[in-house]
């Protein structure tokens, strides 16, 4: 059966519960509905009567002082509201013409310095300038000394003292501030005997104080009010409840409040005392119902319980009811009821209150005249809540309606103001989930760009600017879910390891934080299966479970998103322990849901996944009919029309399908078929989830035909499979699942060629964009290593259908994928400097870039400090930034005419130009459905197709195996460092005479050079003029890439012959690098022409190869006398850095030392020096446009990997990507003796053919032929056993 799709990302993780993945989708509603908690601060300004400071002045001074006044209280009050910053500047300018005419010893001189202190304070409301708040600090305080504490005022001004610290805590985040303010206000209710009228108000500003240190950043909201504070004394202003100045401009407006528990119950306690103690009728009373509802709702968010917030709404109900029609305090009132309703809404899921909400927010706003500089916060808070019925319902009206008032708010707010910012990020808040809805990437685009100048606006510092960080990275999350791109996810996570960097331990968001981060790296972790990524998911969110109490409301989904995090590292690791602790989080997680939660389709979802997980892997028929039921349950939970009711589905189609397998029960099938097609019909076509959901209906589909062998099924699984890989949204690796099965089932049951070519073309298109270059080379080449099979089997189908031509071309599209990547980073671009050279240059520039960072970068590991973790991702991001950059620079060139393909795959003719004249070119693809020889010549349009009907896929792969036992039996096979060196161990046993040397070399004579040579019609040369042999260029794929068919032949009895006999035998990587190679075959510069040369003969750890000295001494040497331009460093004379420096200076370069492949990261292969390793990823970093021959006298440089067998991952491989047009290599270790007289032997057929007149130049352009020579003359001196043929046969030669 085939294998289930996994479930979709909705149903799965973070996505589905906003508040914690998505900190924004809460925080512009909570705080910024709690209007309440301000207004004692706002209130200590009251100006009792105007006439008390006038008759203060000289009667001759006070007509002009009288003046000032009202024209500073005029400006004030309009301030207040219209918001006009002018009007409060020069209110600010206006009040210190007053104060600077108030002598020292006044007796109203604190009263105004109080009121310039408010002044500045209401200038900080409006811009967030730290400057006027600590500006008014200073004035407080000086108000506070001037004032003896058994003065009546004393307590009023502690008060304004203690408020502004609060605000400054709000702006800032440091806790001292918040304590500071507990303190003062502590004082001030100890110096307020009982009975006082001021106590209540006193009180309820040392609740608030306590409540938001309950909250750590339970921040103050826009038109908050609390309860009043004095009004006689001359530094309170006015007794009216602006809630343009009550609000603090703090920017993080958390909405899962953490803190210690006994924080708000005093604040419950000290407000309950304050409504106690406020008589019926008094002006204040509705303010005091309506504070201690907003601590029962913080109480209530933190705990969960129902209770809370029922009183929350009954006091706030009875808040609203106490105020007449017409206060200036109902709006924000009704604002903050329709709040708490909105509250209970997200815990219940009830329609009723989230409409309620609707209707008393709306109505706060109808009250709210044109102009006044609260509207825009009370248009962002109702945009809020339509946009939470939205949420769940689905209907689109509502957040079109959010979109439009929350763009009214934007359009309202003027630039520089403090709350600009919050709107903006609240703005962007919609457009995300409108995009959810929808799919339209254009919506995800705009939260992201809506959002960017939001976190422009909030300033280094800023207690907000963590979350706007965390909201951003949210937005770009989203869309790395609906295209795929790895540089959204990678900024994702840039953005909230900043986020979580800034937050201090202890803080109460904290844990939400860490939630959010490690959904970012779970989402790469679904992409790249970097084991890292999804390790620090675990870390991080395990984090934040340990700092989430028992019986705090968010447990339950902090749980069940760990829960998914485990089950996600099982299924990469399989370990046994990660499933348990997955069921076991995820059950803990439902038994703490209530029945009446609205999240608790979320985690049934989740634990009903983890039950499937289980069934997948234990074969429990139990566990899959338990996830059924689960999941049924879930989806008969959820309203029609709900965002998440499609994944509920898929999941649920899934299970049935999985059960279908062991039951063979025809209705599972069906009703798998039912939930796919529903989940797929409620999915917006350009939903990022559509393609996995047409993925597990396509396999539904297939399973069907399978049991009824009904056409009409296999055809509906077919189209299925095509929507899905042809979706326009959406993970390309889910795609590319689709393609490959739109493709098998084609092959395997449609006879159409057409639809089999353009399903394979898909597959190979898809899979170059998995492997992009915002990967790195290692996540790029285990990405190939799951996919490596494709290109072969889609060339094999298009020779079937007698299409050479495009199997050449998806060969070379697909093979060698890395390779061809890092090749065409260093393309010459001549051509293009001539249309536009500045667009050429940074191509050039960003190309280099790009291969520093795809070759050496690493992600961040769990063992990293947070700020090495911020550098790492911030590394990541500008890798893929400069892939992202490198497509759109491209774009540029392609519309040039000429240049439409312009570092593109090569189409087949553009191949055919520049093929080498002295010879051919065979490509040779193994698969198991066919094996095939195409043979280029130049000169010739047409492709030579050579059927290898005697030679099969599980041939190669025994000739490979019986190779490798021979190397192990003669010791010439090393795994590490500790090696014997160049020279092979002794022989170990006796072999079968089946899986000797001669029979691997004769069967590959046999099987597949023979058949080629007779094809071709060559016949055997003479020996003494070699230099008249025709080359061939050997391209093969997969196990043949480890064989030698460069010696391929029958080497005992009367009929011996080998392909020696024929051809001088090179090797290429692909067919593209080696055209590249003949059209680029420049003149060398005569300034770095010549010949570099080291031995490294006493590497520590490593068998000594005393040989080496002497083979690089007598090359040199010759060299020299010849007038040729050669330089010889041995042993610590030279380290692996400077090597790198020499291969620069000269352009060939000879390396006699060890050479090791590394199995585990192939980029690490390397040489190695007596200072160090010299690595492949350090030689594939250099580009070397003189580079000529690299001649690598050493052990296993064309090893290459088995399970990358396509991709050429080996130190000569390196060589040519450095820029060098040919490398003399080794596919195993050898011998120290045979590889120096090889090394001599080849440089002598180079100087014998040196042309005349060379000078100091060094040409490498025989060395195909010089090698050719070389290992015949080792052959010649050696017998004929299978010790000898493995000590002349690993010489190869790559290149041109």
């Amino acid at each position: 059966m085939a294998e289930p799709q996994p479930m979709p990302n909705p149903s799965d993780d973070e996505r589905q519960i906003g508040d914690e993945r998505e900190v924004d989708s809460e925080s512009g509603i909570d705080d910024e509905g709690d209007l309440e908690n301000e207004s004692g601060i706002e209130d200590e300004r009251d100006l009792d009567d105007e006439s008390e400071i006038e008759s203060a002045f000289d009667p001759d001074d006070s007509a002009s002082t009288g003046a000032l006044w009202e024209r500073w209280n005029t400006l004030y009050d309009r301030f207040k509201q219209v918001g006009d910053l002018n009007d409060i500047s020069k209110a600010i300018s206006i009040l210190r013409v007053v104060v600077e005419r108030t002598t020292e010893g006044d007796v109203n001189l604190a009263g105004m310095l109080s009121n310039l202190g408010s002044s500045y304070l209401g200038r900080f409301d409006y811009t967030g300038n730290l400057s006027d708040l600590t500006e008014a600090m200073s004035l407080q305080t000086q108000v506070l000394d001037l004032t003896p504490e058994e003065d009546e005022d004393h307590p009023s001004r502690l008060m304004n003292l203690g408020n502004s610290f609060l605000r400054r805590f709000n702006r800032t985040g440091d806790l001292e501030d918040v304590a500071k303010s507990i303190s003062l206000q502590t004082r001030a209710v100890g110096l307020t005997p009982e009975g006082h009228v001021d106590l209540p108000g006193i009180l309820a500003s040392l609740g608030n104080s306590h409540l938001r240190q309950f909250g750590r950043t339970t921040l103050v909201c826009p038109g908050t009010n609390i309860t009043p504070c004095p009004r006689r004394y001359p530094e309170v202003l006015s007794q009216r409840t602006s809630l343009t100045s009550n609000r603090a401009r703090v920017g993080p407006l958390w909405t899962t409040p953490t803190g210690n528990l006994t924080d708000v119950a005093e604040s419950i306690s000290l407000q309950t005392r304050a409504v106690g103690l406020t008589p019926e009728g008094h002006a204040d009373l509705p303010s005091m119902p309506m504070n201690l509802g907003g601590s029962y709702l913080r109480q209530f968010e933190r705990t969960g319980n129902l209770e809370d917030i029922a009183k929350s709404i009954s006091l706030r109900t009875r808040a609203v009811g106490l105020t007449p029609e017409g206060h200036a305090d109902l709006p924000g009132r009704l604002m903050n009821l329709g709040n708490s309703y909105f509250r209970q809404f997200k815990r219940t899921g009830d329609l009723v209150d989230v409409s309620e909400s609707i209707s008393l927010r709306a109505r706060a706003v109808s009250l709210t005249p044109e102009g006044h500089a609260d509207l825009p916060s009370m248009l962002m808070n109702l945009g809020n809540s339509y946009l939470s019925r939205f949420e769940w319902t689905g209907d689109l009206e509502d957040v079109a309606k959010s979109i439009s008032l929350k763009s009214s708010a934007v359009r309202l707010t003027p630039e520089g103001h403090a709350d600009l910012p919050e709107i903006l990020m609240n703005l962007g808040g919609s457009y995300l989930r409108y995009s959810e809805r929808t799919g339209h990437l254009g919506d995800v685009s705009g939260s992201i760009s809506l959002r960017t100048r939001a976190l422009h606006l909030t300033p280094q510092g800023h207690a907000g600017r963590p979350r706007g960080l965390m909201d951003l990275g949210g937005s770009y999350l989203c869309r790395f879910d609906r295209t795929g791109n790895l540089g959204d996810v990678a900024e994702s996570i840039s953005l909230r390891t900043l986020a979580v960097s800034l937050i201090p331990k202890g803080h109460a968001v904290l844990p939400t934080m860490l939630m959010n981060l490690g959904s970012s790296f779970l989402s790469r972790f679904e992409r790249t299966d970097s084991l890292l990524d999804i390790n620090e998911a675990i870390s991080v969110q395990s984090r934040a479970v340990d700092l989430t109490p028992a019986g705090h409301a968010d447990r339950r989904k902090r749980l069940t998103n760990l829960g998914n995090s485990f089950i996600s590292r099982f299924k990469l690791t399989r370990d046994p322990s990660d499933l348990s602790k997955a069921i076991s989080t995820h059950t803990q997680s439902v038994e703490i849901t209530p029945d009446s939660h609205a999240g608790l389709p979320i985690v049934l979802n989740n634990l009903a996944n983890s039950l499937l997980c289980r069934f997948e892997h234990f074969d429990e028929v139990g566990d899959v009919t338990k996830a059924i039921m689960v999941w049924t349950t879930t989806v008969d939970l959820v309203p029609g029309g709900h965002p998440s009711l499609p994944g509920y589905h898929t999941n649920l189609g899934s299970a049935y399908l999985q059960r279908f397998t062991p039951t063979g029960n025809t209705n599972d099938v069906t009703q798998a078929i039912y939930h796919f097609h529903k989940a797929a019909c409620l999915t917006p076509e350009m939903h990022a989830d559509l393609p996995n959901t047409l993925n597990g209906l396509g396999l539904a589909w297939e399973e069907y035909y399978m049991s009824s062998g009904h056409q009409d099924h296999l055809n509906e699984a077919i189209v299925t499979f095509t929507c899905a890989s042809t979706c326009t949204s959406g993970d390309p690796n889910v795609r590319l699942r689709g393609a490959i099965q739109w493709a098998r089932l084609c092959a395997r049951y449609d006879p159409e060629p057409l639809e089999i070519l353009t399903a394979f073309e898909t597959v190979m298109n898809l899979l170059m964009l998995v492997a992009g270059l915002e990967e790195t080379v290692r996540n790029r080449y285990a990405i190939i290593e799951e996919h490596g099979g494709l290109p072969v089997n889609a060339a094999a189908i298009a020779i079937t259908f007698e299409a050479p031509q495009i199997a050449l071309e998806w060969l070379e599209q697909g093979r060698c994928l890395v390779w061809g990547q890092q090749s065409r980073l260093r393309t010459p671009l001549d051509e293009l400097k001539v249309h536009n050279d500045p667009l050429a240059n940074r191509i050039m520039e960003v190309s280099r870039l790009l291969e520093g960072f795809g070759s050496s970068r690493r992600h961040s590991s769990s063992d990293e400090s947070l700020a090495g973790k911020v550098t790492l991702e911030d590394e990541a991001l500008k890798h893929s930034q400069l892939a992202s950059e490198l497509d759109s620079l491209l774009e540029n060139v392609r519309v040039i005419p000429g240049f439409e393909s312009f570092l593109r795959p090569l189409q087949c003719a553009a191949i055919l130009e520049h093929l080498p004249l002295s010879g051919y070119v065979v490509v040779l693809n193994v698969c198991n459905l066919r094996c095939d020889a195409v043979v280029l010549r130049a000169g010739s349009d047409e492709l030579q197709h050579v059927p290898l009907t005697s030679f099969t896929l599980k041939k190669a792969k025994r000739y490979r195996h019986m190779l490798s036992v021979q190397l192990r039996c003669h010791g010439l096979r090393a795994q590490d460092v500790d090696i014997m060196g160049r020279a092979g161990g002794p022989y170990l046993n006796k072999t079968r005479d089946d899986l000797t040397v001669h029979s691997i070399l004769r069967s590959l004579w046999k099987e597949v050079v023979k058949p080629i040579l007779n094809a071709l019609g060559l016949s055997k040369g003479d020996s003494d003029t070699i230099h008249l042999f025709p080359r061939i260029w050997w391209c093969p794929t997969g196990p043949l890439s480890f064989l030698p068919l460069h010696a391929a032949g029958i080497y005992r009895g009367e009929g011996a012959e080998s392909i020696s006999d024929y051809a001088v035998s090179s090797y290429t990587p692909t067919v593209t690098a080696l055209t590249q190679r003949v059209k680029n075959d420049f003149p060398i510069d005569e300034r770095v022409s010549g010949l570099f040369l080291t031995c490294q003969p006493e590497v520590p750890r490593a068998a000594e190869i005393l040989g080496t000295k002497a083979e690089v001494r007598e090359i040199h040497q010759e060299a020299t006398a010849l007038g040729m331009r050669s330089l010889d460093l041995e042993g610590d004379a030279v380290t692996p850095e400077g090597c790198l420096e020499h291969m620069e200076e000269y352009s060939s370069i000879h390396l006699a030392c060890h050479g090791v492949q590394d199995v585990s990261d192939p980029l690490q292969s390397r040489f190695l020096f007596h200072k160090g390793p010299l690595t492949l990823s350090s030689i594939m970093q250099k580009n070397l446009p003189n580079a000529d021959l690299a001649y690598l006298s050493a052990c296993q440089t064309s090893a290459g990997q088995e399970t990358l067998a396509d991709e050429v991952i080996n130190l000569a491989a390196g060589m040519l990507a450095a820029g060098y047009r040919r490398v003399v290599s080794t596919m195993w270790e050898i011998g120290d003796g045979n590889a120096s007289q090889v090394a001599r032997d080849f440089y002598q057929y180079l100087w014998k053919h040196r042309p005349e007149g060379s000078g100091s130049h060094f040409d490498g352009s025989l060395s195909a032929y010089a090698l050719h020579h070389a290992t015949q003359e080792l052959r010649g001196r050696l017998d004929n056993t299978d010790r000898s043929l493995l000590a002349w046969m690993p010489f190869v030669h790559y290149g041109y």
